[in-house]
């Protein structure tokens, strides 16, 4: 009797194997499909602000599962009829935009709008654009945002809404037409971003048109500096906001709590300006006047901090204050989410990427790269957009360091991420010259 060869005999049985294996692994898949199934239908059971919270932040405790429980969802909501209720849609856009999956994130916050335009909801569709229009933004659909801005500033629904609460005009319906006004007039100035990120000249006549016989008051000069700062026109933007001082300063109607927060806000916009037209100094004077009236603010000491450190200024100093600022802004964070563990609270990319910074600057590389490190990890676990600023200044402290390939691949993250703005632009011509002399 003749005997199979070796070879042959190897591959019959692991045929024999694959085909018992099989039927036991398309099962496993299949539970789990409907264990996440059953999983998502559960959260159009959540009732409650509390509870959502609650599940939302239970859920995104473990990233690879909420990643499926998203893709899972996805495939549900293409569904006829699609099976979430308006809940459940809010719960998975935070999860969709808690991965990183925007697409996701996107239709989530779509079927939301469509359920609350069904609705007629004036709550359900501020709650839905709320989330839309800074997506859109983020992602730099400009257009996009710009039509959805112009879409919910003309919704009938919530401008009914509006309108009988300014009728009611009571103590009881107070808190809701203070909280609808503060929509319209975020969906303003989100429009006048969108419109100024595709053509800064047709913002300036938007803003115009918008408020036509107060189109020189100060509210107007401060739309108008946003519209040129994010057009790049940073001298018009300076003229504008000195004007809108001046303003300011005769308006005898203004509360003065209302006034003193509004110029703060101007003077920090101020030393955004002069940083970009290169006077450090006046970026330092207009940083330090806003520190001596508030000396614990995060961000003050932050960009303070920086502002020096990148100019190779009074190092030492600077250290001491992102380190406060890290530390004020942990004490927020905190307050702001008392039920989360001192160690759960993730300090901010943008603030360790100061420090790392500056530590650059002390060559302290070492550190540096450290916080440099957390800084990248830390951006992408709080949803902001991916900086290249943070990739720039992890590369220099590779190279530093001695570590060129990881330090070209840093640079190459940051190229990918880089954004539509001149200053990213600029950083970007910057980046790809670092790239070619070191690989």
């Amino acid at each position: 009797m003749r005997t199979m060869p070796t070879k042959l005999s190897g591959v019959i049985v692991a045929l024999t194997v694959l085909a018992y294996l099989l039927p036991s692994a398309f099962v496993q898949a299949q539970e789990r499909d409907a264990n996440l199934r059953k999983q998502a239908l559960k959260l159009n059971e959540v009732t409650g602000k509390d509870a959502q919270l609650g599940e939302e932040r239970s859920l995104l405790k473990d990233k690879a599962h909420a990643k499926k429980l998203v893709a899972e969802a996805v495939r549900m909501a293409d569904e006829k009829p699609q099976p979430f209720n308006h809940t459940a849609t809010q719960i998975l856009g935070i999860l969709a935009i808690g991965v990183k999956d925007y697409g996701a994130a996107e239709k989530f916050y779509r079927l939301q709008l469509d359920q609350a335009k069904q609705l007629r909801s004036a709550k359900g569709l501020v709650t839905a654009y709320y989330k839309l229009i800074p997506l859109n933004l983020a992602k730099r659909k400009y257009a996009q945002a710009e039509k959805l801005c112009a879409e919910a500033s003309q919704n009938k629904a919530i401008l009914s809404a509006l309108q009988n609460l300014e009728l009611d005009n009571d103590e009881k319906t107070a808190k809701d037409l203070k909280e609808l006004k503060a929509f319209i007039s975020f969906v303003l100035e989100e429009q006048i971003r969108a419109i100024a990120q595709q053509d800064v000249d047709r913002a300036i006549k938007f803003i115009d048109r918008l408020l036509q016989d107060n189109s020189d008051g100060w509210l107007a000069l401060d739309l108008k500096g946003i519209a040129y700062r994010l057009g790049g026109k940073h001298e018009e933007a300076l003229k504008v906001y000195q004007d809108e001082i001046r303003r300011l300063d005769a308006d005898n109607d203004l509360k003065k709590k209302d006034k003193d927060k509004q110029l703060d806000e101007i003077h920090y916009s101020l030393s955004g300006v002069y940083i970009e037209l290169g006077d450090v100094e006046k970026a330092a004077k207009e940083l330090k006047a806003l520190l001596a009236k508030h000396p614990d603010h995060p961000t003050y000491n932050n960009d303070l901090g920086y502002v020096w450190a990148d100019h190779d200024m009074n190092l030492a100093e600077s250290e001491k204050l992102i380190r406060k600022a890290l530390a004020e802004d942990r004490k927020l964070r905190q307050k702001d989410n008392p039920d989360l563990k001192p160690e759960e609270i993730k300090d901010r990319g943008a603030y360790l990427d100061s420090l790392g910074w500056v530590l650059y600057k002390q060559k302290k590389y070492v550190e540096a790269k450290r916080y440099l490190r957390q800084a990248v990890q830390n951006t992408l676990e709080d949803e902001d957009n991916e900086s290249i600023e943070i990739y720039d200044h992890l590369g220099d402290v590779l190279v530093a360091l001695g570590q060129k390939a990881e330090a070209v691949a840093a640079w190459k993250k940051g190229v990918e991420v880089a954004g539509d703005s001149k200053r990213d632009q600029r950083r970007k011509e910057e980046v790809q010259k670092k790239i070619k002399a070191n690989e």
